[in-house]
């Protein structure tokens, strides 16, 4: 039988050594945000492949590598580039680094994705902050046996996202003079795009917006008692919206026009923490 806790314990010391200190906060960069990475101080790198337990990140756009540093005079640690569960991972792998970035002592996390807009009013390159979530992936990274010692059985969901966090965002937004979206995510398993009939019943069920990852990051989070800041970047409008294709470079084409806003908001967010 695996020991979660001592493969976490292993991977959370190979990195400590690493980077010499405990960080405050930490971060999951989704497709086409990474170049938030290249803003930290003092940047040590470390590639997924090289720490104990770690899995690879496959996906076209995601480099793959933790980067720790010091970012607006906060200790930080990011992951550029996350797990999915269409990679063939679980999700008590894809989460995995979640429960290293607790042991190191992370207790805020920002979490961002690219997502496919649900609601019509939202356009590409708007960025929407996630008030809650729908878990549409069919399964739960807690299932199986619960170690008390990392969260309880049954942990609470009425707040996924935390209210505080969220308004210290829009006070950012105001400053630097942009409008944020705010609306519910949907994880779907991937890894094609939604049809039109799964985008009108997304709609149907209160979605704003869909994609292929962080909730079950997001639960485990809250399983940890980190407190999240949710943030997608609605790169497209979902399918049946527009009689269009959709395509993975249009994803990163989109997110790479948002940049300055939503490097804004995070660098904001972080000095805020």
């Amino acid at each position: 039988m695996v020991n979660v806790k001592q493969q976490i314990q292993e991977a959370s010391l190979f990195i400590e050594n690493k980077i010499g200190f405990c960080p405050e906060v930490g971060l999951i960069l989704g497709s086409g945000l990474g170049i938030l990475a290249d803003l930290v101080e003092n940047a040590i790198e470390i590639p997924y492949h090289k720490i104990p337990n770690f899995p690879v990140s496959t996906v076209e756009g995601h480099a793959g590598k933790l980067v720790a540093g010091q970012v607006k005079g906060k200790n930080v640690i990011m992951m550029k580039g996350r797990f999915h569960l269409y990679e063939g991972y679980d999700a008590q792998v894809t989460t995995f680094p979640v429960r290293v970035m607790k042991a190191l002592g992370v207790e805020k996390l920002v979490v961002t994705n690219a997502a496919g807009g649900v609601n019509v009013d939202f356009d590409p390159g708007e960025l929407m902050l996630i008030v809650d979530h729908i878990n549409n992936l069919g399964t739960n990274p807690l299932i199986g046996p619960n170690d008390s010692e990392l969260g309880e059985r049954f942990p609470d969901m009425s707040e996924p996202y935390s209210k505080r966090l969220m308004k210290l965002a829009y006070k950012v937004a105001e400053k630097e003079g942009f409008n944020l979206r705010e609306g519910v995510y949907m994880a779907s398993l991937g890894p094609t795009y939604e049809t039109p009939a799964e985008v009108r019943l997304a709609r149907t069920l209160g979605a704003d917006a869909v994609g292929m990852s962080t909730v079950p990051e997001v639960i485990v989070a809250r399983h940890a008692g980190i407190e999240v800041l949710g943030i997608s970047c609605i790169t497209n409008k979902a399918a049946g919206i527009l009689d269009q294709p959709l395509s993975h470079d249009e994803v990163v084409e989109v997110a790479e026009r948002v940049k300055p806003t939503f490097l804004n908001l995070v660098l904001g967010m972080i000095e805020k923490m």
